[in-house]
């Protein structure tokens, strides 16, 4: 099967649009903070042929896909296994010390979803391990069997909106006192039963706890509350970035990060703002970019995205 066929990078030519500005110059370095298999990448280095990439991915598989996929562009290239919390140690890494464009594309990566055996999906019955880096860290499974009723109805919570958290969290601690419950398809199984008839046709009672395992297991929250910080003070002045997030908790910190950047820190009153009070950040789009129904159609894992992306006006103090 060709790349082309299992991922399709989601709002590809809005990415394109918004970074090329930045990228344009001779000597532009961008940093695809979530390299996945390569799309997005492949396509910056395509049509920008000066262009540096520096990838990031913390999914060895992953890394090894999109380092076939972008050989051909030989040392333009450089790719880090790391977490995208990581992004200032491996620029530092590789002695540089700014950059001109900066991608994320946040949450579980096409690869992750379509291989079974990772046990993202709940549509198919696999180990419940979940880590986007399989080479360290608790498992999804771990979680199941380790954490206190009160925690997993409190994850399922706050990760997940789940309406039925302490229901769900009381009937897998009930189970798993029965058996380990180490594959998706047991924790299926489980909610499945949990939930109340009159509350079966409203969506997949897996879809929010499955969720919110996945953004424990990797601490996606409290990486992405250090790696946007991090990521903006190595934007180099005119330097853009933009971020896709795909739930309301990521965008909610995109949001916060990118509006405090493009907002006076000036105290209330003053008559004129002084040049160290002065935004360091413009933004580029109003509010949260959505996909347009013609790239949901194309790509339907593009319907939950939410887009935001700044400009550095200001060098960071």
């Amino acid at each position: 099967m060709a790349l082309n066929d299992i991922h399709t990078p989601v709002l590809l030519e809005r990415c394109v649009e918004l970074l090329a500005p930045a990228l344009e110059k001779p000597g532009a370095v961008l940093v695809d903070a979530t390299l996945g298999m390569g799309g997005h990448s492949e396509a910056f280095l395509t049509r920008f042929p000066e262009l540096t990439l520096v990838g990031l991915d913390r999914d060895t598989d992953a890394l090894a896909i999109a380092g076939e996929r972008l050989a051909r562009f030989g040392d333009r290239v450089h790719l880090v296994h790391t977490v995208y919390d990581g992004i200032a140690d491996a620029l530092d890494g590789l002695g540089i010390a700014s950059v001109d464009g900066i991608l994320f594309d946040l949450g579980v990566s096409s690869l992750q979803l379509d291989r079974a055996e990772r046990g993202f999906a709940y549509s198919q019955d696999a180990p419940l391990d979940m880590r986007m880096n399989q080479t360290e860290g608790i498992t999804a499974a771990d979680v199941i069997a380790t954490y206190s009723e009160h925690e997993l109805r409190n994850i399922f919570h706050k990760y997940g909106d789940e309406k039925l958290s302490a229901r769900y969290a009381k009937a897998i601690v009930t189970n798993r006192e029965i058996e380990p419950i180490t594959r998706s398809g047991q924790l299926v199984h489980i909610l499945t039963v949990a939930t109340p008839a009159a509350l079966s046709h409203s969506g997949h009672p897996a879809k929010r706890v499955f969720q919110a395992l996945r953004i424990e297991v990797n601490q996606e929250l409290s990486v992405l509350e250090t790696a946007i910080p991090a990521a903006l003070g190595k934007l180099a002045l005119g330097g853009r970035i933009v971020v896709m997030s795909y739930q309301s908790l990521e965008d909610r910190i995109v949001k916060g990060f990118l509006q405090t950047g493009a907002s006076s820190s000036a105290p209330v009153g003053l008559p004129v703002e002084l040049e160290q009070f002065k935004p360091e950040l413009k933004l580029l789009v109003r509010g949260a970019e959505l996909a347009s129904d013609e790239e949901k159609a194309r790509n339907p894992r593009a319907t939950p995205v939410r887009l935001r992306a700044a400009e550095r006006i200001k060098v960071a103090a």
